[in-house]
């Protein structure tokens, strides 16, 4: 009798396909008491932005009642948020910062 060693298992390789982190878009919302310069201050200061283009966002703002900011991954755009709530609070200013998942 012989005895029969068992087969040796085979290894496929399998490509996994990861996809790219979700994107969402910070939004700053307009109201009626936080200055102008206040809003360009904080585009420049937390999104790094020129004066040039933090004032467009700003007139966004002002004339469209939001305006983005900017794209991130999910835990950026939630610090962002936060970052940006806190600071308007410290300053006594309503402004508000919100993220929205972006649909591209």
């Amino acid at each position: 009798m012989t005895a029969k060693t068992p087969a040796e298992p085979v290894l496929e390789k399998r490509r996994v396909r990861t996809k790219p982190p979700s994107l969402f878009n910070v939004v700053l919302l307009n109201d009626d008491f936080t200055p102008m310069e206040f809003v360009v201050q904080v585009l420049q200061q937390f999104f790094a932005l020129e004066h040039e283009a933090a004032t467009r966002i700003m007139l966004k703002v002002h004339t469209e009642g939001r305006g983005v900011c900017g794209i991130f991954p999910r835990d950026v755009a939630a610090t962002k948020v936060e970052r940006v709530s806190s600071f308007a609070r410290q300053h006594q200013h309503p402004l508000q910062c919100v993220m929205e998942e972006n649909g591209t």
